[in-house]
Formats: C-alpha cells, structure tokens, sequence
C-alpha cells in the first residue's frame, strides 16, 4: 500500500507543510471534527495552527491520523494505548513513514492476524452503537 506521503513527494509536496483544514482531514479520515480535536487534546495528533488559530494539518499528520485510526479500529486499542504507543514510536525514532509497516510487524509478531483484526473492526467499528440481531 502506497502511504499519502509517498504520493505527495511524487507530485513535489512538501509533506510537513501545515495547509489542509480539519474539516477535509475528517473527511479524509471518516471521523468525525471533535474526535480530531480529541486527539489534539490528547496530542496524539496536533496540528499546526493558523494565524487566526484554525487548525492546518500536513501530509505527516493526515498519515499520522491514519496509523491512529488502525490502532482504534483494526486492532481495538483505546486513546491511552494509541498514546504510548505514538510516543515510543517516536522515542525509537523510527519515521512517520514507517510506522504503519513497523506496527503491523509487531501486530504480526504477537499473533495478532488479520482475523482478530477482522473482528475487532467489527466491534469497534461504531463504538456506542449496540448491534442487536433480535427484532422487536
């Protein structure tokens, strides 16, 4: 799978350039606007910010917002392990490039498969929302 930032060095974007608004990365991402300022909040992802103080995300970070959303919804982890897991990453100064491929390595070393991966996806998929096969 071809990452965005690989893309966008191809057409001789700068990948660290803050320009894209948090209401195309949401859009990007499939989530919602708050869960975006969640994260920021959190800083787990924290944009750069405008001189009227919007927030303006870069190529690293919407590839960043990818690699959190594998980790909530792939693999079932919650914001705390999503947060120590962003900060070891960076810690072990790997490049935001490789994260994904670094993580799905260590998924694949402790045996986690694209099965429970399957299921977990199905489980976290609309978190709040019950599923209920029985009709009423």
């Amino acid at each position: 799978m071809e990452t965005l930032l690989k893309k966008s060095k191809s057409t001789g974007m700068d990948n660290a350039a803050p320009m894209i608004p948090i209401s195309v990365v949401a859009s990007i991402l499939n989530v919602h606007q708050r869960t975006l300022r969640i994260y920021d909040a959190e800083q787990i992802l924290s944009p750069s910010r405008s001189a009227k103080n919007r927030r303006l995300y870069s190529m690293e970070d919407i590839e960043k917002g990818m690699l959190i959303q594998f980790l909530t919804r792939e693999l079932g982890l919650n914001i705390a392990a999503v947060k120590i897991i962003v900060h070891l990453l960076k810690q072990q100064n790997i490049a935001s490039t490789k994260y994904m491929e670094f993580i799905k390595k260590v998924a694949d070393t402790v045996n986690i498969t694209t099965d429970i991966q399957a299921e977990n996806k199905l489980k976290f998929g609309k978190r709040g929302r019950r599923k209920t096969n029985e009709t009423d």
